[in-house]
C-alpha cells in the first residue's frame, strides 16, 4: 500500500511540474492524465492527503509519506492513536478517531479502546470522534461521544470533537462547527445531557432542560 501511494504521488509530482514549466504554452503540457488532475490538489497543499490508519505504524508510514511528499495530511480511524499520544502531539496532524462503537473484527483493531479520543485530546491534539457512517449510523455519534466522557475524555473535549474539530478536519470551520455570527447554525434541543451514555438515554415525555458541556442551563 505504501509503494502504490509512493508511487502515485511521485507521478502527481512530476505531472504537475511538467504543468508549471509549460506555463501558457498548451503544446508542451503533459498528455492529460484524469487520476493525476484529481492529485493535483494534494500536491499543491489545497486539500490534505487523508491517510486511513489504525495501527501505529500504519500511522507513521502515513506521516512519513507525508514529509517525504510535502503535502498536507489528516490521519483517518487513528485506532492505536493512545499507543503512540506523545509522537502525535509533536506531529499536530488533523485526528478523525472511530468506528469505536464496532468489534475487533481485524488484526489491527486489536488495540481499539473508548480512551483514544481523550487521551490524545489531553495530549493538545485536535481530535475528532467519527461513526464512519454507514459502517456505523451518524445518529449514533453523540453516543460515541458520551461513551469517550465516560472513559476519561473531558466534556467539552467532546463536545468539540463531534462539532467544531470535524468542521476543522474537513476545512470548512468558517462555516460551521460553532456558533457565531455569519455561520450556518442548526439548533438542537436536549431534555437531558447530549453527552450521556447511560442506557436510559433521552426522555421527550417532559419539559425541555438545556444542558452545555453537562451543564444545565435552564
Amino acid at each position: 500500500t505504501a509503494f502504490q501511494l509512493r508511487n502515485m504521488l511521485f507521478k502527481a509530482k512530476e505531472y504537475a511540474a511538467k504543468i508549471d514549466a509549460a506555463g501558457d504554452d498548451a503544446s508542451k503540457k503533459p498528455t492529460f492524465d484524469i487520476k493525476m488532475e484529481a492529485l493535483l490538489p494534494v500536491i499543491r497543499k489545497q486539500m490534505p492527503l487523508k491517510a486511513h490508519a489504525h495501527a501505529s505504524d500504519d500511522i507513521f508510514t502515513a506521516i512519513r509519506i507525508a514529509k517525504e511528499f510535502d503535502v498536507k495530511l489528516t490521519l483517518e480511524h487513528v485506532t492505536e492513536g493512545h499507543l503512540i499520544v506523545e509522537e502525535l502531539a509533536a506531529e499536530n496532524y488533523p485526528l478523525a478517531v472511530g468506528p469505536t462503537l464496532t468489534s475487533a473484527s481485524k488484526f489491527e483493531l486489536r488495540n481499539k479502546s473508548w480512551t483514544t479520543p481523550g487521551a490524545l485530546a489531553a495530549a493538545g491534539c485536535q481530535v475528532s470522534i467519527i461513526t464512519d457512517a454507514p459502517v456505523i449510523p451518524q445518529e449514533y455519534l453523540p453516543l460515541c461521544a458520551g461513551l469517550a466522557v465516560k472513559a476519561g475524555m473531558d466534556k467539552f473535549a467532546a463536545l468539540q470533537a463531534i462539532t467544531i474539530n470535524p468542521a476543522k478536519h474537513i476545512g470548512i470551520a468558517d462555516r460551521l462547527g460553532s456558533l457565531e455570527a455569519g455561520k450556518d447554525a442548526d439548533f438542537l434541543v436536549f431534555d437531558n445531557d447530549l453527552l450521556t451514555a447511560e442506557p436510559e438515554g433521552l426522555s421527550y415525555n417532559k419539559p425541555a432542560e438545556v444542558y452545555f458541556v453537562g451543564k444545565k442551563i435552564r
